[in-house]
């Protein structure tokens, strides 16, 4: 993984390729826009296929791409660390805008008060503010996360 990569996004671009389309709502295509499909996901789905996270997260950490490419703008992704586990202090270039998916999640931002954040609840972290936090539940914690910027994390030491 080079440093370029932290993500390894070239791995993660081509896994939000298999969805469930939503039956009977295709979408006309414009001159302005290409075509697209409507889609709707479970985090559970068998079909999706979780990459590594950055080496200085847990090895249980998984992430997904579910629409977009990780590589560019406006990509979406599931995420997921162990029950238990600690998410390490990083920043993202991107704001990340968030929703609980699965379990008990505890994220604290530099100079902010922790939340945690239960099934449904939705974040918003702003761009390049350090944070951390603990997956509180013994069941595994799953984030549905939109970034605006391509996908990267950047370790705090």
């Amino acid at each position: 993984m080079s440093q370029n990569d932290p993500l390894n996004v070239s791995r993660l671009s081509g896994l939000g390729a298999t969805a469930l389309l939503w039956a009977g709502l295709a979408l006309p295509a414009t001159a302005e826009e290409p075509a697209a499909s409507p889609l709707a996901l479970l985090a559970a789905d068998q079909s999706l296929e979780w990459g590594a996270c950055p080496p200085f997260f847990s090895q249980a950490c998984r992430m997904t791409a579910v629409h977009g490419n990780p590589a560019e703008a406006n990509a979406d992704v599931f995420f997921k660390v162990g029950g238990g586990d600690e998410l390490p202090l990083h920043w993202h270039t991107s704001a990340e805008r968030m929703v609980l998916v699965q379990g008990e999640l505890t994220v604290r931002y530099e100079g902010h008060d922790a939340v945690t954040l239960t099934p449904g609840t939705y974040a918003y972290g702003p761009p390049k503010l350090p944070h951390d936090g603990r997956c509180n539940s013994a069941e595994a914690c799953i984030l549905f996360i939109a970034f605006e910027q391509p996908v990267d994390a950047h370790e705090v030491k």
